[in-house]
């Protein structure tokens, strides 16, 4: 089994920044695609940013500019820098990786972005 834990969510004023960190255990033998998603109440949860294992990425339209995904494929963490938050960026922030044909999720970590 693989885990995943997410760090670093919490209360920030709009325009500030925030770093969320997932760090991976567990039965890892090779991680393709690591990235965060999101969900906020009354919603879907929806892609933010994904990183393949070689270093392509993928952001949500909403969030190009202001937020970078960055990994270490060694240490089986990802990160997501968040900058120039804004409120509609409140949401539970999930980690996810796929490894073969299996995928995993963390457990969420809230950001809120309130003044």
């Amino acid at each position: 089994q693989v885990q995943l834990v997410e760090s670093g969510g919490g209360l920030v004023q709009p325009g500030g920044s925030l770093k969320l960190s997932c760090a991976a255990t567990g039965r890892i033998f090779y991680v393709n695609v690591m990235g965060w998603y999101r969900q906020a109440p009354g919603k879907q949860r929806e892609l933010v940013a994904t990183m393949s294992r070689s270093a392509t990425t993928n952001y949500a339209d909403s969030v190009q500019g202001r937020f970078t995904i960055s990994r270490d494929n060694y240490k089986n963490t990802v990160s997501l820098q968040m900058n120039s938050v804004k409120p509609d960026d409140t949401a539970v922030y999930y980690c996810q990786h796929t490894q073969g044909d299996d995928t995993y999720w963390g457990q969420g970590t809230q950001v809120t972005v309130s003044s």
